[in-house]
């Protein structure tokens, strides 16, 4: 089916930060799967866990313990705030899992009958119809109708419209279980959440009772320069969820949330390919392999190479650069409103100098190589795009 407006290339291998199209051109890949390829392309990490795991047993189904599933629970809980796992193959259904969870807990807990989740303008949650429906963008909800019920947004990093929503959804009636935001927009334009902000989203949340739920999906697994977004907020959600980097590139999900809310019980939720052994063997040696060559520090240092290269871009061309904001390795150059360009221009443009990027909206230009680039390759790119912006 044409669901997809893609690029005029195609692409055949890959060694890195790198990929080669079929007519044997090479481009330095700043997209990296979106902000999937944690360890590049063609590690040899991930061939060996890939081809070890392929040749002893690939899938057997939930019915049974999976020795690598526990293994990598055991990891993700021993890394992060969480207490338990579920395991599913994309950010949507992890998405899908924690709205599931908080409603099962708003009836059997908050013995809310009709409960609401907050989530945020400019969001993405994923495809699916909880997920669409979760997502703050009507140009993703466009046709759909009618949509899941029982979802209400907000303004990010505005805690103002957040304590006002609260008071007026209470005084009407309805009953706030969960908030769920990403710690970073992503799609929405990479909009880093405001450490005050969310600091006072967790004391509404504890407040009232509320679960809060973070979608990691994008910004998860080290990208941020932290193992997950959460910790440049200085909070802990009560749900968080990852995907796209877990597996390095191999579709693998998971639904994480803290021992009070972990309120499903056998049969409630499952997956056929969810935390199967292959899935969850790669996913692990992508886990290991950040923390083992300490890819954080590199996330850390080549983000601030990247923001500085892109903002004394920017100091030349002011009439058309608004702005560079980011955490670690996902960054966006903004474009100004009145500026004729487009994201998707430059991104046309600096494909054609062999860097790859990816628009986050019409006018936000998004960097998200995979974690392990380098100096050299951050001053390509820089070049690269700096190209672009001197034809435009």
């Amino acid at each position: 089916m044409t669901t997809y407006a893609r690029y005029p290339i195609a692409l055949e291998r890959g060694t890195g930060c790198r990929v080669w199209d079929t007519d044997g051109r090479e481009y330095l890949d700043f997209v990296a799967g979106i902000a999937t390829c944690t360890l590049g392309h063609a590690h040899p990490v991930m061939v060996k866990a890939v081809t070890e795991q392929i040749q002893t047993l690939h899938h057997v189904s939930n019915l049974y313990y999976v020795p690598q599933q526990g293994a990598l629970a055991k990891w993700l809980v021993e890394h992060s705030c969480a207490d338990r796992v579920f395991f599913c193959n994309s950010g949507a259904e992890a998405n899908e899992g924690a709205i599931k969870l908080a409603r099962k807990y708003a009836h059997e807990v908050l013995n809310i009958a009709d409960p609401v989740i907050i989530t945020a303008h400019a969001s993405f949650h994923g495809r699916t119809l909880a997920t669409v429906t979760a997502t703050g963008q009507p140009k993703y909800q466009k046709s759909f109708s009618p949509l899941v019920p029982g979802f209400h947004y907000v303004t990010y990093n505005d805690i103002a419209a957040l304590e006002t929503a609260l008071d007026e959804l209470d005084n009407g009636g309805r009953r706030v279980a969960a908030i769920m935001l990403e710690a970073l927009q992503g799609e929405g334009g990479v909009r880093p959440g405001d450490r005050a902000y969310f600091q006072r989203v967790r004391q509404l949340c504890d407040e009232r009772g509320i679960l809060l739920i973070l979608d990691e999906v994008q910004v998860g697994m080290g990208r941020s320069g932290q193992l997950w977004g959460y910790e440049n907020l200085g909070i802990e959600p009560d749900i968080f969820t990852s995907a796209k980097g877990l597996g390095g590139g191999i579709p693998i999900g998971a639904m994480l949330c803290k021992s009070f809310c972990n309120v499903f019980q056998p049969g409630d939720h499952a997956s056929t390919f969810g935390g199967n052994p292959f899935a969850c063997g790669v996913a692990l040696a992508v886990c290991e392999t950040i923390e083992r060559e300490n890819l954080l520090a590199n996330v850390r240092d080549r983000g601030e190479q990247l923001r500085e290269g892109l903002r004394a871009i920017a100091q030349k061309y002011p009439n058309h650069i608004a702005e560079v904001r980011g955490w670690g390795l996902i960054n966006g150059l903004e474009i100004k409103a009145d500026s004729p360009l487009t994201s998707p221009e430059i991104v046309k443009v600096t494909m054609a100098n062999g860097l790859l990027l990816v628009p986050a909206g019409p006018k936000v230009v998004r960097f998200v190589p995979p974690l392990i680039v380098t100096a050299d390759e951050i001053n390509q790119a820089l070049s690269a795009v700096e190209q672009a912006f001197a034809s435009l």
